[in-house]
């Protein structure tokens, strides 16, 4: 739905880079990296879901964790790859922003899942008497409702905001996918309202999670200090660590891509730096979780050795 005025009906993706030499290198990189995506996110949601031990608070987010990193990862890959072996990798003006909207859906979906799985840290450390309670079924689902409602409201809002821009004759994105900072850059009636929506947009769904996640774990850090035993600080470190690797990785890249300024941050610069939250976060986000945590490498043995069974029936 080109915006009134607009003249372009499709835009051209200009991909990661321009030299012939490197196409076929990184075409077959970042299709490894995809499936590697693909068959660790898809695993953990079965393993997840074969393992009744694992059926948890905890692993109930890990599971829509899993399943959002997945779906956000396919929502631009595949275009992604094609820039590496087309010439001309074009994507229609609809087909852009229903992109960018499933794009900002995801995305904004992870930053407030991880802020769940925080407070869920918090009341497993800090309230154990009353886990049970405080983290029911009702509960997560409530929390669940609340981050797939705040990833809506902000892909609305980002959506809207680029839907109204109107981009003359230049249809060149400088970047592998319908992103917001090229698009602004690109158009001719980009204006600061435009950015200021972005900013706003950006600061609640990167801001408000980063509080949760920090007012969480200094209330976790204040109990784990109170815990005499050696071995009892250690475990309550262990069962965090994960969560902590996966916030700095996703939310690091993430604000310093947004939240900085063009002239701070080069648009070139910028989507390399995209990469980070968008290809080397959901897949290193199973391997993570998996190799750092003692249920899921025991429910994965137990798994397998029902497979090896089974077999020799």
């Amino acid at each position: 739905m080109a915006a009134e005025n607009s003249s372009v009906t499709e835009f051209i993706l200009a991909g990661l880079t321009d030299q012939p030499g490197l196409q076929i290198p990184l075409f077959f990189l970042f299709l490894g990296f995809y499936m590697v995506t693909i068959v660790g996110n898809l695993g953990l949601i079965t393993l997840i879901g074969l393992n009744s031990g694992l059926h948890t608070p905890m692993y109930f987010f890990l599971f829509n964790l899993s399943f959002i990193d997945f779906c956000y990862s396919t929502t631009f890959t595949p275009k992604m790859l094609m820039s590496f072996v087309q010439k001309k990798n074009t994507i229609l003006h609809a087909g852009c922003l229903t992109q960018l909207f499933f794009f900002c859906f995801f995305v904004i979906s992870e930053s407030f899942i991880l802020s769940a799985m925080a407070y869920d840290r918090y009341v497993a450390i800090c309230k154990p008497l009353v886990y049970t309670v405080t983290m029911s079924p009702k509960v997560c689902l409530l929390l669940l409702l609340g981050v797939y409602v705040m990833g809506f409201s902000g892909a609305m809002a980002h959506t809207g905001n680029i839907a109204s821009l109107i981009f003359c004759a230049d249809n060149l994105i400088n970047h592998f996918m319908c992103d917001i900072p090229p698009l602004l850059e690109l158009s001719c009636n980009s204006s600061y309202v435009h950015e200021l929506v972005v900013f706003i947009c950006v600061a609640i769904d990167i801001g408000m999670p980063i509080v949760t996640i920090s007012i969480s774990y200094a209330l976790i850090l204040s109990s784990i200090l109170r815990i005499h035993s050696t071995a009892g600080r250690s475990k309550a470190f262990s069962t965090c660590s994960s969560h902590i690797i996966v916030v700095f990785l996703f939310f690091g890249s993430g604000a310093f891509v947004y939240l900085k300024p063009p002239s701070v941050l080069p648009l070139d610069q910028g989507k390399v730096f995209s990469l980070f939250y968008t290809i080397v976060v959901p897949m290193l986000n199973p391997l993570i979780y998996s190799l750092r945590n003692k249920d899921v490498k025991a429910a994965l043995r137990k798994t397998l050795g029902k497979i090896n069974f089974l077999r020799k029936e």
